[in-house]
């Protein structure tokens, strides 16, 4: 009455390799994309050999453990090299501009940074004494906490190119 579900598992090996290459294309960090070449080439390829599920489940996890550990590792550097890193959270905020919002007392104020967002200010230690008024334009030297050190920005005479 019942099927030998046993005679089944190829189907069981594609849905686990279907799964795992969706899921590699949702993380694209390659450990998905492992496991589905292990249990494409270890589990399928050994139930077509004939042998049993034990040997197909042990198969798939060595091969996948061992393209995880050895392969991954190869590919993920051919991939990310020379490639520069990518500047993320506060990080990326230094070197951008920005606007006081209010007139700097004793080196600090707020300042309105070029993606939207305002942040607490102090001036850097060479300009510590700069008189800085709303509205004046700013460079955001680092980030300390939850303040941004800045400088006053330096702005080109008009037609020469020239800094002050």
């Amino acid at each position: 009455m019942f099927p030998d579900l046993f005679a089944y598992t190829w189907v069981l090996w594609l849905v686990v390799v279907v799964a795992a290459v969706v899921l590699e294309l949702l993380s694209l960090n390659l450990v998905f994309a492992m496991i589905a070449i292990g249990s494409l080439v270890g589990g399928l390829g050994t139930w077509l050999l004939g042998w049993p599920v034990a040997v197909q489940v042990l198969a798939a996890a060595v091969l996948s453990a061992l393209l995880v550990f050895i392969i991954r590792p190869v590919l993920y550097r051919l991939l990310v090299a020379g490639r520069p890193r990518e500047l993320t959270n506060v990080d990326a905020l230094s070197g951008m501009t920005a606007r006081a919002t209010v007139p700097f007392v004793d080196g600090g104020g707020f300042a309105r940074l070029a993606n939207g967002e305002t942040w607490t200010a102090r001036l850097d230690t060479a300009n510590e004494h700069a008189e800085v008024g709303a509205g004046a334009r700013l460079t955001v030297v680092s980030i300390d906490g939850a303040t941004a050190v800045v400088s006053p920005a330096t702005i080109p005479n008009p037609g020469t190119g020239a800094t002050p």
